[in-house]
């Protein structure tokens, strides 16, 4: 009989939640105990709704407990490790019998992921265990030529995860062509929208999957140096990666004569970012990496001719290089089998904002949008009414519920205005106001700007004025034609990717939510409710009991009335702060 393993979550989501106290406790209880069980870490389990997540493995099956303290974690203990009785109104998963949550794993089909939430992401034995490196050495074993494993990734229709989502076996090809003695191949790590959640995930749960990967490209273009490009804000995945490239080089999969192979030479390294938005984008994450400001550059020439230090250089993001290694494996058709004619295979989404089920991800391309927020989602939070998806970031675009059947691949994403980016969902709900969503995206894309291109340093800034008025009940006939013209003229004379997308929140919004500009312009309401300026705060005078406490804090004294008293707020008076909102008890304030 196998031992039991209990494996605790231990990414940044479960150690946010308490989650090194629930390991803590049960590490204590097992030594005080001399029970006979395996203990470990692992990385972010995808529940992140549920965290802190404890999983039980034992000779009658695996049961996966959800929000867990220490409390909870001595009664899994003391029932199920000791006595063999698992708690089941804690349990979340199980493959026993069915839980409350189970919806949230139908459908996901787990490829990038598939050791995150499995593996100690800091033991390179159990990489190995789960058929860690026997991709690179399956090609280096078997004298896999370069053409070959480049033509592998093609025959995939493997699209790149972290942007536009240009075919990677293309990329490769490219950088293969151009001969140099020097090569370089980049993983980007920094991508700074929702989706960069999925970027530390990975790199917490299952750091080995992407050097490996790294190696299967560095093989493929002849490159002997490659770099990961990691913002500083990530120190668990930074902490990891280090852990897993010494343990790589340890074993032989890193460095000179590569698992035997004489003149395959691969040396990697972590290069820690400052956070820049800007650094997602590939020229100016290399001009970052070459000690430059993080600053794009004109292209031609691309990178694949000449990139970091002026050598033909490779970039792809960190899910796009976790793919490789089963791809390499199990061939192409493996790959194949899943999504559309023309995106293949799954892609990660971070799922977040006014849902009911908020985590990691992975599904198949071609999945509505609508089966994501409804069925792995669980739904809008609170009851609430869908309203619309922002989809690929600060640069994404927003998509209305009425086209939610929209599937999940790269064009029909890009058809509504909206972008895939590195898979960062924001589902919001009928209290949001758009065009509030449109100045607040904007807002991040005006301050990440790096200031090259006058029409984005420029061009941006007077967008984000004419939002912030419009949400300040200060808009003008003409302004939402303003904001469209601004737009085009940003998408049509930038340099780089980030600042043609820097408009798409705005130029969807009022494709799709027109008339919640308009109401803001000519009618000064925010139909959502959201825009305080746009509010007028009322007493109902039927709820109200005269506490006082809203008078006692509105800033400027303008609610009248005594103890056991209806009150009544001055108009005149009021700075539409929300503070009486925010502290009635009895919900006697109404908006309008």
């Amino acid at each position: 009989m196998e031992r039991t393993k209990v494996l605790v979550g231990l990414a940044s989501c479960g150690i946010a939640a308490g989650a090194n106290k629930v390991y803590n406790k049960l590490k204590a209880l097992q030594e005080a105990d001399k029970l006979d069980i395996e203990i470990k870490k692992t990385g972010c389990i995808g529940m992140c709704y549920r965290e802190p997540l404890v999983e039980v493995i034992d000779e009658t099956g695996s049961y996966l407990y959800g929000e867990i303290d220490e409390e909870t974690a001595v009664q899994i203990f003391d029932k199920h490790l000791k006595q063999g009785e698992p708690v089941k109104d804690i349990i979340v998963k199980s493959d026993l019998f069915e839980c409350g949550d189970d919806s949230f794993w139908d459908g996901q089909v787990k490829i990038a992921l598939r050791n995150c939430g499995i593996i100690d992401p800091e033991n390179i034995d159990e990489y190995e265990e789960q058929g860690g490196y026997k991709a690179l050495g399956k090609i280096l074993q078997e004298k896999i030529s370069q053409e070959d494993v480049i033509q592998t990734v093609l025959d995939s229709g493997m699209r790149g995860r972290g942007g536009g989502g240009f075919p990677t076996g293309m990329k490769w090809r490219f950088a293969f062509n151009n001969k140099a003695d020097q090569k370089y191949i980049i993983c980007n790590a920094d991508e700074g929208d929702p989706g960069a959640f999925m970027d530390r995930s990975l790199l917490e749960g299952d750091p080995h999957v992407v050097i490996e990967g790294l190696a299967i490209g560095a093989y493929a273009i002849g490159a002997n140096e490659g770099v990961i490009y990691c913002r500083a804000e990530y120190p668990l995945a930074i902490k990891r990666l280090n852990i897993a490239i010494s343990q790589a080089r340890e074993k032989g999969y890193l460095g000179n004569d590569i698992m035997g192979n004489k003149g395959f030479n691969f040396n990697l390294f972590v290069k820690e970012g400052a956070g820049a938005f800007v650094c997602g984008e590939e020229t100016a994450l290399m001009a970052s990496i070459e000690g430059e400001r993080g600053m794009p550059r004109k292209r031609p020439p691309f990178p694949a001719e000449a990139g970091l230090w002026g050598k033909p250089s490779n970039i792809n993001n960190v899910e796009t290089f976790a793919n490789i290694p089963y791809i390499l494996l199990n061939g192409a058709d493996s790959f194949t089998k899943y999504g559309t004619e023309k995106s293949k295979g799954t892609k990660v989404f971070a799922l977040t904002g006014k849902i009911n089920h908020g985590g990691s991800v992975e599904v198949p391309m071609g999945i509505s949008i609508k089966d994501i927020v409804f069925k792995l989602g669980g739904g809008i939070a609170d009851r609430k009414k869908f309203k619309a998806v922002q989809l690929g970031g600060p640069s994404g675009g927003c998509i209305p519920e009425y086209l939610s059947d929209t599937i999940v691949d790269y064009d029909s994403v890009n058809a509504t205005g909206a972008i895939m980016g590195s898979g960062g969902m924001v589902v919001m709900d009928e209290t949001t106001c758009m065009v509030d969503i449109a100045r607040f995206f904007l807002d991040f894309t005006c301050k990440e700007s790096c200031g090259k291109c006058t029409f984005c340093r420029i061009g941006t800034k007077r967008m984000l004025e004419i939002l912030t008025r419009i949400t300040e009940g200060e808009g003008k006939e003409g302004d939402i034609e303003k904001l469209e013209e601004l737009a085009y003229q940003i998408k049509d004379n930038t340099l780089c990717g980030l600042g043609q997308t820097a408009p798409n929140p705005v130029l969807t919004t009022i494709k799709y939510f027109r008339d919640e500009y308009e109401a803001h312009i000519i009618d000064k309401k925010c139909p959502a409710k959201n825009c305080k300026k746009l509010l007028t705060y009322i007493v109902d005078p039927e709820k109200c009991i005269g506490c006082m406490i809203c008078a006692k804090n509105c800033p400027t004294n303008a609610i009248d009335g005594g103890r056991k008293e209806a009150h009544n707020i001055r108009q005149d008076a009021c700075i539409q702060c929300g503070m009486c909102f925010s502290k009635c008890k009895f919900d006697a304030i109404l908006l309008s």
